[in-house]
């Protein structure tokens, strides 16, 4: 059966082709302009994608399918995009990220347009994750999306950054062993990559592997992208030597490919698993929590502080999918993909302005500053607002997800859920202090020249702020969304119940 809409085919191709095109025949300057037209046309293509699927919620929509695109009977592999509830928000966080990942890059001075190749061949894989229905294709563009950010990482990095680069790859590429090891052993138990009807088939399948054994292999590849402790290490050495937009793309949307995995993968493919190993979701979950904000608590580094709170606030997305074995299990995983959202552009903002902030400073070492509001008024409320909403202020997104979870997992888990809400308080401790040395009190005198953000600068920040914002005052705009697409996995836990 062949469809195509077409609409997911270009916005996961144009910017990879796009990438080509600059390595081939543009200079830097020539390619700075043509990555921002690319990327602001695929946060329009993206944003269409998302409105259409909120205008018609059901199932998969704007499906791109080719049955016969390798057409090997031992091992048939159809090319096959489509979109959900789940997805279509993805796509629309990348397709903003993508936009303010090439602002962060204005001033990068350095093989320029290899810069803004790596950027857009980046966008382009990690929207063909969200949006493959077909297993195997799914593989393809999460490997893909290796190559773009080990070399933005070791090329314009700093410090360690050829080791945090092979790191970040060595880590990645074992988790992906992992899942490639549960892929064929599906595939050959099934005869099918097709995501849509794998989770039917193998419920009836005489499996090469005991079930239990595929769910541990898919969640172990997904957790290390999230990251999970312990797998989490790569994370704080990748984020403090990237650059910031690759900071800004590795904290938005390449640690929610792990999440998204465990939705899309685990959870919907294997129902009966997830509700037995709940228990140890919610453990590593509030262990994620509590260890990350804990470690977070005792850095002095901008972006190494930043990177520790992310592993604190991807332990609320497992604590939320741990909320299936309760009885508020809808609530409980809305918030766990809420969650997903609303850190990567809260995430995603307090890197972009640390980043900002670092260009003009020349250092992130907090004992170092101090004082910048006076001049920098702009980052300084930027910095604010990102941090505010980091630590779950009401009428910001943060809130809304973290609640969420809360009130989702504590029928199911109440110690664990007691023990996670104290790591809010932890990291309302280290926000504060951070904004605190950073921007206020006595200012060192050789500051007293630093600028504050350009008009290039000021625009991904108010793109970010908008999204922190609005979601945080209208958050059924995204939540609606998410419920209808983990509708299939909270009618399969239900039935099992």
């Amino acid at each position: 059966m062949n469809e195509f809409n077409g609409i997911l085919t270009l916005a996961v191709f144009m910017p990879i082709a796009a990438s080509i095109l600059i390595a081939l025949f543009m200079t830097g300057k020539i390619a700075r302009g043509f990555a921002v037209i690319v990327t602001l046309a695929e946060l329009i293509i993206t944003s269409y994608i998302f409105i259409a699927y909120k205008n018609n919620p059901d199932g998969y929509q704007m499906v791109d399918r080719i049955s016969e695109w390798i057409p090997v009977d031992s091992f048939r592999v159809e090319y096959f995009l489509g979109v959900d509830g789940l997805s279509a928000p993805l796509v629309l966080l990348t397709g903003i990220l993508g936009l303010v990942a090439v602002f962060a890059s204005w001033n990068v001075t350095e093989r320029t347009k290899e810069h803004f190749m790596w950027l857009l061949a980046l966008q382009g894989a990690v929207i063909g994750v969200f949006t493959a229905l077909d297993f195997f294709m799914f593989f393809l563009f999460w490997e893909l999306e290796l190559i773009p950010m080990f070399f933005l990482i070791s090329i314009w990095g700093s410090g360690r950054k050829e080791y945090s680069a092979m790191k970040f790859l060595i880590f990645t590429i074992l988790g992906s062993a992992f899942m490639l090891i549960g892929i064929l052993a599906l595939y050959f138990s099934t005869g099918t990559f097709d995501m849509t009807i794998l989770p039917e088939k193998i419920s009836g399948a005489d499996l090469i592997l005991p079930a239990s054994i595929l769910f541990m292999l898919t969640i172990v590849g997904f957790a290390i992208k999230l990251p999970v402790f312990p797998f989490h290490t790569w994370l704080p050495d990748a984020h403090t030597d990237a650059p910031t937009a690759a900071s800004v793309m590795l904290a938005g949307v390449l640690l929610k490919m792990g999440g998204y995995g465990m939705f899309r993968v685990s959870s919907t493919m294997f129902p009966d698993q997830l509700l037995d190993f709940s228990w140890l979701l919610a453990l590593l979950g509030v262990i994620n929590i509590i260890y990350g904000a804990a470690i977070t608590i005792r850095q002095t580094d901008l972006k190494r502080l930043i990177a520790y709170s992310s592993i604190s606030h991807m332990g609320f997305v497992l604590l939320g999918l741990a909320s299936a074995n309760g009885e508020a299990s809808t609530l409980g995983m809305t918030g766990a993909a809420l969650q997903m959202f609303t850190h990567g552009t809260i995430t995603g903002l307090l890197f972009l302005t640390v980043g900002f902030i670092y260009e003009r400073a020349h250092t992130r070492h907090i004992p170092d500053l101090g004082g910048l509001s006076g001049r920098m008024p702009f980052l300084a409320t930027s910095l604010l607002i990102a941090g505010l909403a980091s630590l779950g202020l009401p009428g910001t997104s943060g809130f809304v997800a973290e609640i969420t979870i809360f009130l989702g997992s504590f029928p199911a888990w109440k110690i664990f859920a007691i023990i996670a809400a104290s790591g809010v308080v932890l990291t309302a401790g280290y926000i504060l202090w951070m904004i605190q040395r950073a921007m206020f009190g006595e200012r060192p005198a050789h500051h007293d020249k630093l600028t504050d953000a350009s008009l290039p600068e000021m625009i991904p920040i108010a793109i970010l702020i908008v999204s922190i914002v609005g979601v945080g005052i209208y958050p059924s705009i995204i939540s609606d969304m998410f419920v209808k697409g983990l509708e299939p996995i909270i009618l399969s836990i239900e039935a099992l119940n």
